[in-house]
């Protein structure tokens, strides 16, 4: 927790006075301002926070940023001048480049299928963060503690303009950019680290149907060997779009489909949308009418608004008791053999309603704890996945939660990974979803990633391919297209596609350990998983706004293929990536072409992404496997590139995949280190935390050096050797 002393302590709990105004700061540099007038009711509880900060220092004399308070036209405003030479980062799910600088986006959770309502300038989830990069390297982020409606500009001045009443705002110092990642993990809460299933290939489509349609997929994947994890169930495989049901025609047995699937090592999520169709008889209009859960128009009646299945009622996630209601109704959902929840349009959509969404003037909460939907429309998403996990949860207590959130806000990592919503099958929105990616991973959501192939329209044989080369190295990689679109799963465009997008996911297997390890990293730092090349070097100006090439942790940088410019309607080069000479790491991508032997054809050469290892790391990489069920590190390939010194290092985080024995040491965390003597390299993995053992193991050398790799034959035990050329 962090703790603040406050200049002025009267009136935190109340409205300040009209003059007074109230600052403090931690011993860790993280001040928090107060605006005069502020009002605690109407933002506190913050959901941003793990817990409220308790003063503890005065704001020293020679603090860097502090805000202006304003009002201009009825609204409220927050002015922090950052100068000139800052670069600008965050604000969540945005659309654009990865650097902010000189960008104005809205705060208002949106449905916008393609990005196209109000030309992008906001999406499905809100982010009221920013993150500022000196030359020098040190990095600042700011909050604005303030779930209303507002708006936030990016340039010599951060402006956060709302249209609610005046908000506080907290400002982070930091050296670095990992640090400041750490302290916003720290505020806003770290992601628990999800099961390993959920960190594999992953197929679905609006939608699947009938149950035979799932099985004949999955059979599919695994004809094609394809590893793959998870196939999803959209909404045609409920009753009537009726949350909570199966259509009794076409998915007469859900429990016998998903012991089909279990039996291939798949997993199944399937999909819970907010809106309880209005249906008396229906058991969970039903309930929630009884319970007097619905979110209320301004009049006091329960609203009505109609998503897909008709007229539906909206369960008031703001409300503990409501959240405790949802919960329990994935008891018997669960039990069919669900493995993972899919929260969508959850912003939240409403067909008939204005904008898309509610009325602003809904109405939440109880009593005198009720407030409008214009305060709380942003973390409606956030409070339903909330509820969401907590269900899963009490249906499953031994198993770690697995939710997908279309609609989130600051700080609901800790609830639900999320996706960007539902993009478009365009060369345009490809390059798009890594600085979207990215950016999401700089505000605090590190597991996130697109729809592969595009979710609107039609996927072309070269867009899927290119896609999948380089979307297998995002944290959350899952293929999906809309109702009446062509077919894009990685078969569908013949055989060169086919091997292109098979070799791709096979790398991502063989990096399994070592992208497993990046997420358990995610949940006790705050890092993100995929990561902007200025990390890799903070200091390095001309790494600041290149958003073609990312890393994946810090070891790893892709740089995805160009594609062919008649296929791609892009110049040459055009989505080639800025490389520093500080980042010219030696090539790594011939130790896959052994480890990952191309299957059928030349594995789509083509397509695949460059990948390039620091030097100085150790990378640990495993055999290949179909899905992570049969994923095993008892044997393992561990790609070594020596820094100048002739040394290298890298780490091994391993589990049992689920639960939470973890929790109680039932881990183990190994450093992987490698030095070179004269013409001998050796390398070694020693346990440094956790108390699993693990049984006999066997490793393999793979020295990258210039570009090139050599082998070392199999040995027995934590050490081995090689003869260098």
């Amino acid at each position: 927790m962090y703790r603040l002393v406050v200049s002025c302590l009267a009136g935190l709990a109340v409205a300040l006075g009209a003059t007074a105004q109230a600052s403090f700061a931690t011993a860790d540099s993280v001040a928090v301002f107060y605006p005069p007038r502020y009002d605690a009711r109407q933002h506190q509880p913050s959901p941003i926070f793990v817990s409220e900060p308790q003063a503890l220092l005065p704001v020293p004399t020679d603090w860097r940023l502090r805000p202006v308070f304003t009002e201009k036209n009825g609204r409220s405003v927050a002015t922090i001048s950052v100068g000139s030479d800052a670069d600008l980062y965050g604000g969540g799910e945005v659309t654009g480049p990865l650097r902010r600088n000189g960008r104005t986006i809205s705060l208002w959770n949106i449905d916008t299928p393609a990005y196209g309502v109000d030309g992008g300038s906001h999406l499905y989830q809100s982010h009221p963060w920013v993150m500022g990069l000196r030359p020098d390297g040190s990095a600042f982020g700011i909050i604005a503690d303030n779930t209303w409606k507002q708006a936030v500009s990016t340039g010599t001045n951060v402006v956060f303009e709302s249209e609610g009443p005046a908000f506080r705002v907290v400002i982070i110092e930091r050296q670095s950019p990992q640090a400041l990642m750490q302290a916003l993990a720290d505020l806003t809460g770290h992601m628990e680290l999800p099961p390993l299933w959920a960190l594999g290939y992953q197929q679905c489509r609006f939608s699947y149907q009938p149950d035979t349609r799932v099985m004949e997929v999955a059979d599919l994947l695994r004809q094609h060997r394809i590893p793959a994890d998870v196939i999803w169930m959209d909404i045609d495989y409920m009753d009537g779009y009726k949350i909570f049901t199966f259509n009794p025609k076409e998915f007469p047995q859900p429990k016998r489909l998903n012991d089909y699937l279990h039996q291939h090592n798949f997993k199944a999520v399937y999909m819970i949308d907010p809106g309880v169709k209005v249906e008396p008889g229906y058991f969970v209009d039903d309930q929630g009418t009884a319970g007097d859960y619905w979110v209320k128009t301004a009049e006091g009646e329960p609203f009505v608004g109609n998503v897909w299945p008709g007229p539906c009622h909206f369960p008031d996630f703001l409300r503990a008791e409501v959240r405790t209601w949802w919960a329990t109704l994935y008891r018997d959902f669960m039990a069919q053999g669900i493995d993972g929840v899919w929260n969508d349009m959850n912003e939240p959509s409403v067909f008939s309603g204005p904008g898309g969404t509610m009325p602003v003037d809904n109405r939440h909460g109880v009593g005198r704890e009720e407030a409008s939907h214009l305060r709380y429309h942003n973390i409606y998403g956030m409070q339903m996945v909330r509820a969401s996990r907590d269900g899963l949860l009490l249906a499953n207590p031994q198993k770690r939660p697995f939710i997908l959130s279309r609609s989130n806000f600051l700080g609901g990592q800790r609830y639900a990974a999320t996706w960007t919503g539902d993009n478009l099958s365009s060369w345009d929105q490809l390059w798009l979803s890594i600085p979207m990616s990215l950016t999401l991973g700089l505000s605090g959501q590190p597991f996130n990633g697109p729809d592969i192939g595009g979710f609107c329209e039609s996927a072309t044989a070269e867009l899927l391919a290119h896609w999948t080369s380089m979307g297998v190295f995002f944290p959350f990689v899952r293929n999906h297209s809309i109702k009446g679109s062509a077919d894009q799963e990685p078969w569908a465009f013949g055989d060169e596609v086919l091997s292109a997008c098979r070799t791709a996911i096979e790398r991502r297997y063989v990096l399994m350990p070592y992208i497993y390890t990046l997420f358990r990293e995610a949940s006790q730092d705050g890092m993100p998983v995929m990561r902007p090349l200025f990390m890799a070097d903070a200091k390095d100006l001309s790494l600041r706004a290149e958003d073609k090439a990312f890393l994946l942790g810090g070891d790893l940088m892709v740089v995805p293929a160009r594609p062919s410019s008649a296929a791609s309607g892009q110049k040459p080069g055009a989505a080639s990536a800025i490389v520093a000479p500080s980042l010219k790491w030696p090539r790594a991508d011939m130790a896959f072409s052994t480890i990952v032997p191309p299957s059928g054809g030349e594995g789509g050469a083509s397509y695949q992404a460059e990948l390039r290892q620091r030097p100085g790391s150790v990378i640990p990489t495993a055999n290949l496997a179909q899905s992570t069920a049969e994923l095993r590190t008892d044997s393992l390939t561990l790609l070594v590139c020596l820094d100048a010194d002739g040394r290298a290092t890298g780490q091994l985080y391993e589990d049992e995949g689920d639960g939470f024995g973890y929790r109680q040491g039932q881990y183990r965390l190994s450093r992987l280190s490698a030095q070179r003597t004269k013409k001998v390299l050796s390398v070694s993995i020693s346990q440094t935390e956790g108390r699993m053992t693990h049984a006999a193991r066997t490793l393999r050398i793979a020295y990258i050096n210039n570009g090139r790799v050599q082998y070392s034959a199999w040995q027995n035990g934590d050490t081995a050797t090689m003869k260098i050329k």
